[in-house]
């Protein structure tokens, strides 16, 4: 084979190349929402900002917590406030902690799991709370509007009194 065959060889090789490579981009890019949002999340933070302007952190500056959403539409989530104080007790923490002590550990502490669903039009996620440390939201549905860019998952709900809630996420590594 010549010098000039060879060369235009190398050249349709790197084409192709570069053309798969460029339309592998674009199929990742392509992903659904829902794929998209598929893996384990830290949470970064979670501010409420009440209808008057007022906002609060329920879970501290520096929250702890995961949100797991997997392929088949199951989710499990749990936060913790970071500083949360120790039980008095001793022996059997679960049944030894008098109650009003474990529900002030309880107020700063969040978790459920159930199913999960997205709606790509509208860029939605809806939870199905199956079980959670508060009973009265088993059965029921929490919608929020989600954002994502790059590894960094954001949440926003608002609620029937005009406040909203923003939940910032970071992909697990």
């Amino acid at each position: 084979m010549n010098r000039c065959n060879l060369t235009s060889l190398f050249a349709i090789a790197v084409t192709a190349i570069g053309l798969n490579l460029l339309s592998s981009n674009a199929l990742a890019q392509q992903k659904s929402l829902k794929d998209q949002l598929v893996g384990t999340w830290t949470l970064v933070s979670s501010e409420a900002t009440a209808s008057n302007g007022t906002k609060q952190q329920y879970f501290g500056a520096n929250p702890r917590g995961v949100l797991i959403l997997d392929s088949g539409g199951r989710y499990a989530q749990v936060w913790g406030q970071a500083d949360r104080p120790k039980f008095k007790a001793s022996g059997n923490l679960r049944l030894d902690t008098p109650a009003a002590e474990y529900g002030e550990a309880a107020r700063a502490f969040v978790g459920n799991f159930g199913a999960w669903t997205v709606n790509e039009a509208d860029k939605t996620l809806t939870q199905r709370y199956e079980a959670a440390l508060i009973p009265n939201v088993e059965g029921t549905e929490a919608k929020v509007s989600v954002s994502l860019a790059g590894d960094e998952l954001k949440f926003v709900a608002t609620s029937a009194t005009g406040g909203r809630i923003d939940t910032v996420y970071r992909r697990a590594k």
